[in-house]
């Protein structure tokens, strides 16, 4: 028998290259598989560079700068199912890296990724594709990409995957995604709110927490509330509260009530099902401060209405908060004085928690180091002090006032903007605006002038107006340099604003040194402009401006052409003549400066006798004129300089002379500090003469008629309409300026006077005996009063009272109703 010969293999055919295994030790070479054409070979290197990328971030990057991302953006719908996964596998792990995702927007590999979402895929698919877009979808352009693609739809069809990695990574990325808003509106029409309630029971703790807030951010969406309600959201959430295995997730559930209760559907829901008690048990049982701060907030968004504040209080709410505020917790103690604030809104709640000695607690928060917690604090006691004395008397027990007044500095605006309204509303009592203003809050309030933040500058400006009511107050404000500020602040675009600083300026006009202190601030000139414009123009900005004027009736006359009967003049009056609206009037010193000129007389009141004045010069009487105290002033330097005693030295009579001149010089500089209107004894007379002669009659318009003569007697006498170009005034008036060196007329001293001299006349003189008239100024020199005057009682009562237009210049006391063709002759040339 033959030798037995092993049979040989049977060999490849020609044209098949031979199988070579190969083992790679390095990465680059895996990523160079990639380019492979055959499958196996992929899928091998995709399952390669999957495990070394798992291995770490360093990993990934490398990945990445070998030129892998690329291949396995093509690989991921490669046709084979093994290459897909592992390409898929290998690209959701290296999503994660914040340098592939960079390199990842400019492959627009979304609409691959989501493609791997459908049904057809296998779960291990679904896993990393999830992941993938987990990672992407915080970056705001791949939330753009992933809406554009369609691609919030698979993603909630995948919560009800069963695997519990698909649902974590698909809870994952829509919560990414509902941070943005069209978002959060696409999850409520895609029905996402059944499957992520249906989350909440997951055995899970990281899907119930990703669900959750999930939830929690698409109820800040009020049509998605209303999908919420109808899909028994309440009964799951109230479901967690009540469960105590479930304690991590009640501070996230009380947080979706709170987006909730915006709605009044859902407060109603939530009492019928029993959630208020459910929520008022809570507050004092929770364990976790954050839970309890929750459920605190809760409660202040509950009583963001008014049904719902009186609920609470009958529930007793105000004790729950009282004793919470003994917690140590600061996120606790803040939530607690957010909804005293929004509770207080009951005025029965106001009254219970002073009752409960809650304001001294409150109050002593305002020292705390927390800048939100003071803010809370402060926003609480504005809410317990509105239109309510005795609890800002508390504020006040408790030393409140001073801390309020510190707190007007704080860093933090909101508790700046807070305290200055609790202030505010402290103001309305005497003792304690006194109190605050021993504080020297208004300093601190005009600092708060200067901010560029509005609310802050509302609530300073409030404040300034109820501080300033009395008369110190204003001092103070002027003082600190706080009118100008107020005034600039008419400027304002916002109408809030320009409202509250004509109302302080409405405030601080009652004395005239303010008065004149804002028209100098240039406060008058904007508000004119103001009062002049269709759009801005308001109650307040009249009023504002009235009270200007009011304040000084020479510059309201002068820009208004106006004095009402209620307009009582007083020594030191005077007429510039007519100024436009927009334009500054005049001070009477300011005018008694200026050279003689071809202008109109200032016509000036100055009954006042000599020895009622202080005087600051050697004399007790003031002279007729300036120029006249001068010259008395420097006589009495030269007398005193010319009799020192014969006996003394040569060198002491030149020391004593030297003395007597740094005097003089002294006395004329308090001359010219001091200037005052000199005294019109002239008009003083006439006053005497109106006193003695009128008052004693008892009939009304025999008073008017008598006044009137007196009036065109002191000027000048009857003068008939054809005749007064005869009736030379204009020459009289310029020798009375010549005379006096000054274009500032008294005018006792005119004796010659046309229309507009004798119905100033007439007006002065009648305020002081107790007459009612009005004084208005036409054109060409015309000026005339208006009275009222009642006619005869009647059967059934009292006539109205008829405007009537006194004559004082042709018919010396006739009486003239107003808007008769004899009125308008005498308005007019």
């Amino acid at each position: 028998m033959g030798k037995k010969v092993k049979k040989e293999a049977e060999p490849f055919p020609k044209d098949v290259f031979d199988p070579l295994p190969i083992e790679s030790k390095t990465a680059a070479t895996a990523v160079l598989m990639l380019s492979s054409p055959e499958e196996e070979v992929l899928a091998k290197a995709c399952e390669a560079i999957h495990k070394f990328a798992e291995k770490g971030d360093e990993n990934k990057t490398s990945l990445m700068c070998l030129g892998a991302i690329e291949p396995l953006s093509r690989l991921i719908s490669h046709e084979d199912k093994t290459v897909r996964r592992n390409a898929v596998m290998a690209l959701g792990v290296m999503a994660s890296n914040n340098e592939v995702k960079k390199c990842l927007k400019t492959l627009d590999v979304i609409p691959a990724v989501i493609s791997k979402l459908s049904p057809e895929e296998n779960v291990v698919v679904h896993e990393f594709a999830t992941l993938c877009l987990t990672s992407l979808s915080v970056d705001f352009s791949y939330k753009v990409q992933i809406f554009d693609h369609n691609g919030l739809e698979p993603l909630i069809q995948l919560l009800s995957s069963p695997d519990p990695d698909v649902k974590k990574n698909s809870v994952e990325c829509i919560f990414n995604l509902v941070q943005d808003i069209q978002n959060r509106a696409a999850v409520q029409r895609l029905n996402g709110i059944p499957p992520f309630l249906d989350l909440l029971r997951s055995e899970f703790p990281v899907i119930q927490q990703l669900a959750l807030r999930t939830i929690e951010n698409i109820t800040t969406d009020s049509e998605t509330r209303v999908a919420f309600r109808n899909a028994q959201g309440f009964d799951r959430v109230l479901e967690l509260l009540a469960t105590k295995e479930f304690s991590d997730l009640h501070e996230g559930a009380l947080r979706v009530i709170c987006n909730c209760l915006e709605d009044s559907e859902s407060m109603q829901l939530i009492q019928t099902m029993g959630g208020l008690e459910q929520i008022l048990q809570f507050v004092g049982t929770a364990t976790l401060p954050e839970a309890q701060a929750n459920a605190v907030k809760a409660i202040a968004r509950m009583a963001q209405s008014i049904e719902n504040r009186k609920i609470l209080h009958d529930r007793n709410v105000e004790k729950a908060l009282t004793d919470l505020l003994m917690q140590e917790n600061e996120s606790v103690r803040t939530a607690v004085c957010q909804a005293v604030a929004a509770v207080s809104k009951n005025l029965s709640s106001k009254e219970t928690f002073r009752c409960l000695d809650a304001i001294g607690p409150i109050v002593q928060l305002l020292n705390s180091e927390a800048s939100e917690l003071r803010m809370a604090a402060a926003e609480a006691l504005s809410s317990l002090t509105n239109s309510n004395n005795l609890n800002a008397y508390a504020i006040y027990d408790a030393g409140g006032d001073k801390l309020l007044v510190q707190q007007l500095r704080d860093s933090c605006m909101g508790a700046a903007v807070y305290a200055a309204s609790v202030l505010t509303n402290m103001a309305s009592q005497e003792e304690l605006r006194r109190s605050i203003l021993a504080h020297e809050a208004m300093p601190a309030l005009v600092e708060l002038l200067h901010s560029t933040d509005n609310d802050t500058l509302i609530s300073a400006m409030q404040a300034v107006a109820s501080l300033a009511c009395d008369a110190e107050a204003r001092l103070e404000l002027k003082n600190v340099g706080g009118l100008s500020p107020l005034a600039q602040l008419l400027k304002s675009i916002h109408a809030e604003i320009r409202r509250n600083a004509c109302w302080a300026i409405s405030v601080c006009a009652n004395d005239e040194l303010t008065a004149l202190d804002l028209c100098n601030a240039g406060a008058l000139e904007i508000l004119q402009e103001i009062n002049l414009s269709p759009h801005r123009n308001n109650k307040f900005s009249e009023l504002a401006l009235q009270k200007l004027l009011d304040s000084s009736l020479s510059m309201k006359y002068s820009l208004t052409g106006h004095l009402s009967a209620c307009d009582i003049t007083t020594d030191g009056f005077y007429d510039p003549g007519q100024i436009r609206m927009g334009h500054q009037v005049p001070t009477l010193e300011d005018l008694s400066k200026q050279v003689v000129n071809q202008h109109r007389a200032i016509i000036a009141v100055n009954g006042k006798p000599p020895d009622q004045f202080i005087t600051k010069g050697p004399d007790d009487r003031k002279p007729d004129s300036p120029t006249e105290t001068m010259s008395s002033s420097v006589m009495s330097s030269t007398r005193s300089s010319k009799t020192p005693s014969k006996m003394k030295g040569k060198g002491h009579k030149e020391d004593e002379k030297k003395k007597d001149e740094d005097e003089s010089k002294s006395q004329q500089t308090v001359v010219d500090e001091a200037w005052s209107l000199p005294y019109d004894a002239a008009f003083h007379n006439l006053l005497k003469e109106a006193a003695e002669s009128i008052s004693p009659l008892q009939d009304e318009v025999k008073m008017y008629t008598a006044l009137a003569m007196l009036v065109c007697e002191a000027m000048g006498g009857q003068v008939e309409p054809e005749k007064l170009h005869d009736f030379l005034w204009e020459l009289h008036i310029s020798e009375l300026k010549f005379e006096a060196c000054s274009n500032i007329i008294l005018i006792g001293k005119i004796k010659k006077g046309i229309y507009f001299h004798r119905a100033l006349l007439f007006k002065v003189l009648a305020d002081r005996i107790g007459l009612s008239c009005s004084l208005i100024r036409g054109e060409y020199n015309r000026a005339w009063n208006e009275i009222l005057i009642t006619g005869p009682k009647k059967r059934h009562g009292y006539s109205q009272p008829e405007s009537y237009i006194i004559d004082l210049m042709h018919q010396p006391g006739n009486l003239m109703k107003s808007n008769s063709p004899g009125a308008l002759a005498y308005q007019t040339i």
